[in-house]
């Protein structure tokens, strides 16, 4: 989950942004994902 990931802990993670950088990833990943499956007609 969100808030099992220890940004503190992480150096290159401490980064100003490094929380919204990976909910934009995550959105990113799961919609590229649902688009590849639909185009390969697994969805």
């Amino acid at each position: 989950g969100w808030y099992g990931m220890n940004f503190v802990y992480m150096p290159e993670l401490k980064w100003k942004y490094g929380y919204v950088a990976v909910i934009i990833a995550s959105i990113c990943i799961s919609v590229g994902g649902i688009l590849w499956f639909r185009k390969k007609k697994w969805l």
